[in-house]
């Protein structure tokens, strides 16, 4: 599988929880395209959590934060968007609801 999202592990949500773990968990069962999540340590936006990244080969890379678990059906819109675009460049984001606005960057394919 070559299509990855990165599910911060160690974002602390307003209670002094870790809400990424579960949210991969509950992103994983309502995915229905061949994307793989991965948890992974700190992503450096700790002010805004959860952040997550969107990677692929030959794609753009996309960084958001500020999301949490109330997000996942905007998340697999998301990932939906991402496997789908050819090169990673998404046109219109309007399908992933709120997530479309925690985008924090985007980083060009190599």
């Amino acid at each position: 599988m070559s299509h990855k999202l990165f599910i911060c592990e160690t974002c602390l949500d307003a209670q002094g929880q870790t809400p990424g773990p579960d949210m991969a968990d509950a992103v994983r069962a309502a995915l229905q395209v061949d994307i793989e999540v991965m948890l992974t340590p700190c992503m450096n936006l700790c002010e805004e959590p959860v952040s997550l990244a969107f990677r692929a080969p030959g794609k753009m890379a996309y960084l958001f934060s500020g999301t949490n678990p109330k997000d996942v059906n905007d998340i697999t819109a998301m990932a939906r968007l991402f496997v789908e675009a050819e090169g990673g460049v998404i046109d219109d984001a309007r399908p992933a609801g709120r997530l479309r606005f925690c985008l924090k960057g985007r980083i060009p394919a190599e």
